[in-house]
């Protein structure tokens, strides 16, 4: 698997389809691994090519210590992009991925879209202590999804609740990591200069997330020139809740984008 090099941190990437098609950078939210874009790999590897990163701090990337603010993780992103080749990519951010995005559409030109999953323009105000689960304690990775998954999704998908622990344990940060991280979202606030993210931009939230109240992402939305809103029937990470009706809007959404971006 690639790595690429931000001065000293080394961040790991994964990549997947057609290098000749247009490139879905995928972010993550706050202390998980890059299994929890599980759900859209199918849905978006075919149509276009995929690139994951695993942020700083979690999964095969360096853990440097923190805090981490969000330049910080925007800088990795740049490096992963130069080290694939990328020039423009679509950006698709969770929580933590979002405001990544966010920045990373204000400092570069090669976002060509936004997709924000379960995301805001400001930390502040946050508590996301709920969503964290140390790796080496199986029980508070299975009680931490509660803040991150409905108690509907939990009660029907047992199994897929097991695989996201197992998947957990092995990816997702410690907990020094995990606040190095959270840092970076406590501190981010983009409510001043929302106006200057021009691009088309899909705002996606969860109705019942307990930890990014759906509020925030109507905010965000409003905040940017071309934002839509969309709300789903999920908890925070909707797009693992609501895979297939996510996908389809990912996928119709950067297509739209592409066709302008060609006429």
């Amino acid at each position: 698997m690639p790595t690429a090099s931000n001065g000293a941190v080394s961040i790991h990437y994964a990549t997947d389809g057609d290098a000749d098609r247009e490139t879905v950078l995928l972010l993550g939210d706050v202390g998980y691994g890059a299994w929890q874009w599980g759900w859209q790999h199918a849905g978006l590897t075919g149509p276009f090519e995929t690139v994951v990163p695993d942020l700083r701090g979690a999964g095969r990337s360096d853990a440097p210590s923190g805090p981490y603010a969000i330049e910080d993780f925007v800088a990795d992103v740049e490096a992963v992009l130069d080290d694939h080749g990328a020039r423009r990519a679509h950006v698709v951010g969770a929580g933590l991925g979002g405001m990544v995005a966010l920045e990373l559409a204000r400092a570069s030109t090669r976002p060509q879209s936004l997709a924000l999953l379960g995301t805001a323009a400001t930390g502040e105000g946050l508590s996301l202590d709920p969503l964290f689960g140390s790796p080496a304690d199986p029980d508070d990775l299975t009680s931490s999804l509660s803040a991150a998954l409905s108690d509907d999704f939990l009660s029907a998908h047992p199994e897929a609740v097991d695989r996201i622990v197992d998947w957990r344990a092995d990816e997702d940060a410690t907990r020094e990591a995990w606040a190095a991280q959270a840092a970076g979202v406590g501190a981010f606030d983009a409510s001043d200069w929302l106006y200057e993210v021009t691009l088309p931009s899909l705002v996606v939230h969860g109705r019942d997330d307990a930890v990014w109240p759906v509020d925030r992402g109507r905010r965000l939305a409003e905040g940017l020139p071309r934002g839509d809103f969309v709300g789903v029937d999920a908890g925070h990470l909707v797009g693992i809740e609501r895979s297939r009706d996510v996908n389809d809007r990912l996928v119709g959404f950067f297509e739209g984008v592409g066709s302008t971006d060609r006429a």
